[in-house]
């Protein structure tokens, strides 16, 4: 049986996953796929494929972007989530912060540099019309826990993270949410080491079709708002507005969208060069 190893963030969008590893339907296929949780999020996945921890990862489209044009020898091979991934705006909850305008020059707590929450910082501060060289500071935090610790403690103001996960610490009385932040593109994506993927390109397509299948009928499974109210820790209301909001894919990012991503990021300075859609996506299907 085949051993690969894949990552992704542990959270309700990756259920599915869950599901198909739990029914084995992998190994009916002679494939041990193993999955780890990345507490760290994206800037730990690539890391994570960069030195060959894991061999795909399900992971924030802008983040691998930016990996990729980095040198990270890793392909995009499909669109997991194709709705916007909606970032939180978060202070402590005694914070003297009240509006995202209060936020201007303060510090962002991020879980390390290249990450989800470092990259849509920039988004929220062009959106605000803020001064990307003067307006924004950073305090990497690693990962939730340490956001709670740094917010908590003074040592960050404000930590941007996905909205239904955070919250029940908003619920707690720990956060405050003083906005959203969409992200402007399909949320998360499938990538693939290219070295990997040369080697064992048939089990990824099984892989694939497993994962589709399931993300086809996902929001028919039964009482799959229960399970997932359950298992993250989340008020069923808020598992349904989730639901609601969220569509997953099973076809490429086409290359409009990574066009787009490429040019806010060239825009805000956060990648060095734009690159041929082709560097970026290999299709596979």
């Amino acid at each position: 049986m085949k051993r690969i190893n894949i990552g992704g963030v542990p959270e309700h969008f990756n259920l599915a996953w869950y599901l198909t590893l739990k029914n084995g339907e992998y190994k009916e296929q002679g494939i041990n796929l193993r999955w780890k949780d990345y507490f760290g999020g994206t800037g730990a996945m690539n890391k994570a494929l960069r030195e060959g921890e894991i061999d795909i990862a399900v992971i924030l489209t802008e983040g691998v972007i930016k990996d990729i044009i980095d040198g990270n020898p890793t392909k995009i091979i499909q669109t997991f989530v194709q709705s916007p991934l909606i970032w939180g705006i978060h202070v402590a909850n005694d914070s003297k912060y009240q509006t995202i305008s209060d936020l201007k020059g303060t510090k962002a707590a991020i879980s390390r540099y290249g990450s989800g929450s470092h990259l849509m910082a920039y988004i929220n501060a062009e959106n605000n019309q803020w001064d990307l060289d003067k307006d924004l500071d950073f305090e990497v935090i690693r990962n939730l826990d340490g956001a709670v610790e740094g917010l908590t403690n003074g040592v960050a103001d404000y930590f941007m993270w996905e909205k239904f996960t955070t919250k029940p610490i908003v619920d707690d009385g720990v956060f405050r949410r003083i906005g959203n932040c969409p992200t402007p593109w399909p949320c998360f994506v499938i990538a693939v080491r290219e070295d990997f993927l040369d080697q064992n390109l048939e089990d990824v397509k099984i892989i694939l079709d497993i994962i589709n299948g399931t993300t086809q009928e996902f929001k028919h499974i039964p009482s799959i708002d229960k399970t997932i109210a359950n298992r993250y820790d989340q008020k069923l209301e808020d598992v349904q507005e989730w639901l609601s909001l969220t569509e997953w894919s099973q076809s490429v990012i086409d290359k409009a969208t990574v066009d787009t991503i490429q040019d806010k990021l060239f825009n805000l300075e956060i990648i060095p060069k734009k690159v041929d859609y082709n560097s970026l996506v290999r299709k596979i299907n």
